[in-house]
């Protein structure tokens, strides 16, 4: 998201414009509130889980369009400071990263098939790094909750790594300890902000990607 961040791709920046995951200091100043962390009880025929795997805004739209999963917020996890804040974050001294938390029903889809839509929905072979993205606030993680959830995430990376990524998966198996919810100027940031070059050029077509090769049920008019 820091556009001085991105090194050697000065002509896609040209082609792009603003060729990286940035707000503007004027939609900043919309909601710089302090983020807080959320709750990951799962209530009665819901259940969440939260993946990184760059920049958020992309993110959280591929999860929205999946059948079964509820809803999704972008935020931090991953890190050692408590209430961080997008600017801090972009310092990549929290180490916290890019993350969604996606709710959604067991009972239409499960946790494994999460982890695949992540892996189908972004590139986990380059280490901190994702398109024009790079700083370990854009690494790739896959959380678990539960031993099982561990089980399930750590078969299917060992069984992908083999099988698609010829053992160049750089994705970490990690914990999720605590979520925090990112500034409101972030939610739903594409259907907000359809114009900015960043969703024009990088978050659109990746999402496009994702829907012609993803072979599950997306939900209708995607």
């Amino acid at each position: 998201m820091r556009l001085y961040k991105i090194i050697g791709v000065a002509a896609a920046s040209l082609m792009l414009g603003a060729a990286s995951c940035e707000t503007t200091n004027n939609q900043q100043g919309k909601d710089n509130s302090a983020v807080r962390d959320v709750a990951l009880e799962n209530s009665a025929g819901q259940a969440t889980a939260a993946f990184a795997e760059g920049c958020f805004w992309c993110t959280e739209e591929i999860f929205e369009a999946v059948v079964g999963v509820d809803s999704v917020i972008s935020g931090y996890a991953g890190g050692h400071t408590q209430n961080p804040t997008y600017d801090l974050v972009n310092t990549e001294t929290t180490g916290h990263a890019e993350t969604v938390l996606v709710y959604y029903d067991p009972a239409k889809i499960s946790y494994e098939e999460l982890v695949n839509v992540f892996y189908l929905s972004h590139d986990p072979t380059t280490l901190n790094q994702q398109g024009p993205d790079r700083g370990t606030s854009y690494r790739s993680i896959l959380f678990y909750q539960t031993p099982e959830e561990k089980a399930t995430a750590e078969r299917l990376t060992a069984q992908l790594n083999k099988d698609r990524f010829d053992g160049r998966i750089t994705t970490e198996v990690k914990k999720l300890d605590k979520f925090y919810r990112a500034e409101g100027y972030h939610q739903d940031y594409i259907e907000h902000n359809p114009g900015n070059p960043y969703v024009q050029n990088v978050s659109i077509p990746r999402f496009k990607k994702f829907k012609a090769a993803y072979k599950g049920a997306l939900k209708e008019g995607v």
